[in-house]
C-alpha cells in the first residue's frame, strides 16, 4: 500500500502562447467565480477557492486537444531536460500561420500550489534554446516573492532560492534550470519536479495506453482498487466479477498474424516473464433462467469497446482521486454511454467521492453534460478559431452575448449551444 500524505498540490491557473494552434497566450482558470450554483462543485484552499473540474467543447480542429498537449508538451519538457545535450534540439511546434510567430518562442506558464506554497513556474523556448525561465512564490500574502529569473543574458537567483546559488553558470543553454537544481538535490525544485510528475494526461479514444497500470493496481489490491469494483457493481456493466490471474510468458498469446521480426523480438523480451491477465466473470443459466454456474472471459476478448475503457479508465481514476492530483482526459466520451460519463464527473464533482481535492480536465462533444445541473458556468470552457485560424479559448461565465449580457445560470445551455450562440460549433456550409 501506498502511504498518503496530506499535501495539497493542485492547479490554479495554466496559460499557453504560440503553440500549435495558439497564437496569442490564452489562460485556463480553475479558480472559481463569485456566483452561488453548485458551490459543492468547489473547494477552498487559503485564499483560493478552486473548480474541482473542468470541461472543455468546441468543433474538431479548433484547438482543444492542443490545450490538452500543451499540459503533456510542458510536462515532458521539464522531465526530460536533465536527459538533454548540449547540441539537442527541443520540442517546439509553433504557430505556424503567423509569419511574425513562427521563429518566437512557445510560453508556457502555471500556477499552482505544492505543500502549503503557490508557485508560478514558466518558460520560453524556441528549437534550440530556453530563451526564458521564472518562478516565484507565495504564502499567505499578496506578494510574490521572486525565487529566479534567467533571460539569454543569464540567470538572476534571489537569497530566497539559496538551492539555486552558485549554479547559474552550469545549465546548458536548451536545459531548465528547475530541472538541473533538482537533479542536484534543491528541495524546493524537487517538489516543483513532483508536482510535475504527479499529474496525467491521457487519451480517451486510445485506453490501451493505461491498460497495465489499471491491471496491475486491481491485481495488487492498490489503492483505488476496491473503488474500481464497486463502480463496475454501480454501473452494471453486465459482468458479475472481475478476476487477475498471473501467468509465464505464453508465445502462443502473440497474434498469428505479427511480423516475425516483431514476434521474435518480443519473445526474447518476454520469456520467462510473468503476465497478468484480467478476466470478467459472466453468470451462466438453465433454460429456465436460474444461475447455475459461472464463466470466465478475456475481457478485451468478449467485453465491449466502452465496457474495456471504463475498466482501463478506472485505475487513472481512483489513483488520481486517492491522491489528489490532476487528471486531464481527451475525448472523455468516446464509446461511453452519456449516464456514465455524467457518473464519472460527478466522483470528482462530489465532496463525498472526492475527499482528496482531485481535480479533473477534460474535453468532449457530449452536449448532454451541457447542464447546470452538472457543471456552474465558470466549469464550461469552448475553443474556437478566429478568422486568422488561431485558438481562442473563453469560458462560458465570461461569455457576452450579443446584447452585452451574461448566459443566465437558468437558460439552456445546450440549446443554445447547439444553436451557435456561444460560438465553438462547426460552420456547415450548404
Amino acid at each position: 500500500m501506498r502511504i498518503i500524505l496530506n499535501l495539497l498540490k493542485m492547479i490554479i491557473r495554466y496559460t499557453v502562447g504560440n503553440f500549435r494552434s495558439f497564437n496569442d497566450k490564452r489562460t485556463l482558470n480553475f479558480e472559481g467565480n463569485g456566483i452561488a450554483e453548485l458551490k459543492s462543485n468547489l473547494f477552498s484552499v487559503g485564499k483560493y477557492k478552486l473548480l474541482r473540474s473542468i470541461v472543455i467543447y468546441g468543433a474538431n480542429s479548433s484547438g482543444k486537444s492542443n490545450l490538452i498537449k500543451a499540459f503533456e508538451r510542458m510536462r515532458e519538457l521539464i522531465l526530460s531536460s536533465v536527459k538533454l545535450n548540449d547540441s539537442d534540439e527541443l520540442d517546439y511546434s509553433p504557430f505556424l500561420l503567423s509569419i511574425e510567430n513562427d521563429k518566437e518562442p512557445t510560453f508556457f506558464e502555471t500556477v499552482f500550489i505544492q505543500d502549503n506554497f503557490c508557485y508560478r513556474y514558466g518558460f520560453e523556448y524556441n528549437l534550440t534554446e530556453i530563451t526564458k525561465e521564472w518562478l516565484f512564490q507565495r504564502k499567505d500574502s499578496k506578494t510574490e516573492k521572486t525565487l529566479f529569473l534567467r533571460t539569454t543574458e543569464g540567470i538572476a537567483v534571489s537569497n530566497e532560492f539559496q538551492e539555486g546559488i552558485g549554479k547559474e553558470n552550469s545549465t546548458n543553454n536548451n536545459r531548465l534550470f528547475i530541472s538541473l537544481v533538482a537533479q542536484l538535490g534543491g528541495k524546493i525544485s524537487k517538489k516543483l519536479m513532483e508536482w510535475f510528475k504527479g499529474y496525467n494526461v491521457i487519451s480517451g479514444l486510445d485506453h490501451k495506453d493505461y491498460n497495465g497500470f489499471t491491471t496491475s493496481m486491481l491485481h495488487k489490491k492498490l489503492d483505488g482498487c476496491n473503488e474500481s469494483l464497486n463502480l463496475f457493481k454501480t454501473l452494471k456493466l453486465g459482468f458479475k466479477e472481475i478476476k487477475t490471474t498471473e501467468s509465464e510468458f505464453n508465445q502462443g498469446q502473440l497474434p498469428k498474424d505479427l511480423p516475425d521480426k516483431i514476434k521474435n523480438r518480443l519473445i526474447k523480451e518476454l520469456s520467462g516473464t510473468m503476465q497478468i491477465s484480467l478476466n470478467t466473470v459472466h453468470d451462466k443459466y438453465d433454460k429456465n433462467g436460474n444461475v447455475v454456474s459461472t464463466e470466465e472471459f478475456d475481457k478485451d476478448e468478449m467485453e465491449s469497446e466502452g465496457t474495456n475503457k471504463l475498466i482501463d479508465l478506472s485505475g487513472p481514476i481512483f489513483d488520481t482521486l486517492s491522491l489528489g492530483k490532476l487528471l486531464i482526459i481527451d475525448e472523455l466520451d468516446a464509446k461511453l454511454h452519456p449516464l456514465i460519463t455524467a457518473h464519472i464527473i460527478n466522483l470528482f464533482n462530489n465532496p463525498k467521492t472526492n475527499q482528496k481535492n482531485a481535480q479533473l480536465l477534460f474535453a468532449t462533444h457530449d452536449t448532454n453534460l451541457l447542464s447546470t445541473d452538472i457543471f456552474r458556468r465558470d466549469q464550461i470552457w469552448f475553443t474556437e478559431k478566429d478568422e486568422k485560424e488561431a485558438t481562442d479559448l473563453y469560458s462560458l461565465y465570461d461569455f457576452n452575448l450579443p446584447d452585452g449580457s451574461k448566459v443566465r445560470n437558468d437558460t439552456n445551455i445546450e440549446k443554445n449551444y447547439m444553436r451557435g450562440r456561444y460560438g465553438a460549433i462547426p460552420f456547415i456550409t450548404n
